[in-house]
């Protein structure tokens, strides 16, 4: 959606960025504020005990439910991408998903199971309006797509990290306190929201046009046919979503999370797998363009594997924090959710000298090759599991463990993530052929749903009764992690080869 001069405020020689970038920035920032403070509070609130004010719990279907969850984001974002492009358009969902997010923390402040339900799948279906559409606003603000809007994203990406490590600083503190309780955090996620979408109302005007209008109202000129049936498709969706909490809430349908967290594994998976065959078989793809999606399906293979590790952290990494981590300092108890902040602060610190090395390998003519780097990303996130495998030797001996000891986990799996989680949406941007563009980008989406899905299922195993299993349950994960990141090394130059670039 391109958009004028005047309206969607390019940049000018006085203006390094539009005004609009901040409208946005503070508008995601709050939403990663609140998105990632409730991430915090859930396993350990499933987990508590009633009398505790939790739910009750087993690990295993928390950590399920946690993963469904996590990974129905995702989802998510494919419908509310289509909705924004066909019928709304981005702003308009952005203000709508915003509401609908506060509205599913506020539920989940309500102390009852029902209202815990029914708050999470507000937060599922509001992330995933808002999610993918801010983003889209972003590019649309600049008329420079070069370096600038390269700048503007990485501004922009300060915001969702400054955000998301703040979020489980508030609501931890308050939701795990004695004086206060879950309830309290999850209130003032609901409130950072608040805060989003009031901050977003009042500079909206800076955003100008762009992204306002769906495809058949464009401004421009080029407005397409609108889409048949499509509030129509909507009403549909949203009536069967209905449908199935309100017979869920009554107990006309009994939900396993556990079965239902395996079965989805399988449908993602399986989406994927027809996807890709369809496309070949039916996409007439060029034998470069099939070369290409060969190595769009193993990143997306290893991004899948990557992220079922990484997201331990909101799970089985959370409840190490809680129940084997000594977090007195000073006579003060360190709030297990707190250690959720520290990988968003080391990407603060750490991404700009990311970038500088990548840039200074690159003139250099040393910068390492897409595969290469998810081998790295890969490989250290096994090194970080290593850390938390010789802590889980103590634990098993009986002793709590330093907080020294997920400081240095963390570390390396946000070496990691910067190794890989940005390379991924613009390698499927360079691979995918040019009509297939979005659609591959959905895949990839699907690809980190998987990973969440089966992040929570592993997450399950790290049963408390069976305390002896931990040391060697995270030693698979670091055979799992670091196998698949010395199986991408060898095959680098074949796979280089596959991308049309000389060994």
């Amino acid at each position: 959606m391109s958009t004028s001069a005047s309206t969607s405020q390019p940049m000018t020689k006085s203006r390094t960025h539009p005004r609009g970038l901040y409208t946005l920035f503070f508008t995601e920032m709050w939403e990663r504020f609140s998105y990632y403070g409730m991430r915090a509070l859930l396993v350990l609130f499933m987990t508590a005990a009633i009398t505790e004010g939790g739910l009750g719990f087993s690990d295993v279907t928390a950590t399920a439910i946690y993963g469904l969850y996590t990974a129905a984001v995702y989802v998510a974002a494919l419908p509310g991408g289509w909705i924004a492009d066909r019928l709304l358009g981005a702003q308009r969902a952005v203000w709508y998903g915003g509401m609908i997010i506060m509205v599913g923390h506020f539920t989940l402040a309500i102390p009852a199971l029902p209202t815990f339900y029914l708050g999470l799948l507000f937060v599922v279906l509001g992330t995933g309006l808002l999610k993918p559409n801010i983003s889209a606003i972003v590019g649309e603000l600049y008329t420079d797509r070069g370096s600038s809007l390269d700048a503007g994203y990485t501004i922009f990406y300060m915001g969702i990290n400054l955000g998301a490590m703040l979020g489980p600083l508030i609501c931890s503190t308050l939701g795990e306190s004695d004086r206060f309780g879950w309830h309290y955090g999850f209130a003032a996620a609901g409130i950072g929201m608040l805060f989003g979408l009031i901050q977003f109302r009042l500079t909206r005007h800076h955003l100008g046009d762009a992204a306002r209008f769906p495809d058949h109202l464009r401004p421009d000129g080029s407005s397409k046919s609108p889409p048949r049936y499509g509030w129509l498709l909507v009403g549909i969706g949203v009536g069967l979503v209905a449908f199935i909490t309100v017979m869920g809430l009554a107990g006309a349908i009994t939900i396993d999370a556990l079965s239902l967290a395996k079965v989805s594994t399988y449908i993602i998976a399986a989406i994927a797998a027809l996807y890709f065959v369809a496309v070949y078989a039916f996409g007439e793809l060029s034998l470069t363009e099939k070369k290409c999606v060969a190595v769009i399906i193993i990143l997306v293979i290893a991004e899948a594997v990557f992220w079922s590790g990484f997201e331990q952290a909101g799970s089985s990494l959370n409840l190490f924090a809680q129940r084997y981590t000594d977090r007195m300092v000073f006579g003060f108890e360190i709030p297990a959710g707190w250690f959720q902040s520290l990988n968003p602060m080391f990407i603060l610190i750490l991404a700009p000298f990311f970038a500088a090395f990548w840039v200074h390998l690159g003139r250099r003519n040393l910068d390492p090759s897409i595969p290469a780097k998810f081998a790295f990303g890969l490989i250290q996130l096994g090194l970080g599991f290593l850390v938390i495998f010789a802590a889980s030797k103590f634990v098993v001996a009986g002793n709590s463990v330093l907080p020294t000891w997920l400081f240095f986990t963390y570390l390396l799996h946000t070496t990691g993530e910067l190794c890989l989680s940005p390379v991924g949406l613009s390698s499927i941007s360079k691979l995918a052929p040019k009509r297939f563009v979005s659609q591959m980008m959905g895949i990839w989406f699907l690809g980190s749903a998987l990973g969440n899905i089966i992040a929570g299922l592993v997450a399950g195993r790290f049963d408390p009764e069976s305390l002896h299993d931990m040391p060697n349950l995270y030693l698979q994960i670091i055979s799992i992690t670091v196998f698949a990141g010395v199986l991408l090394l060898l095959f680098t130059k074949p796979i280089k080869k596959l991308m049309g670039e000389s060994s």
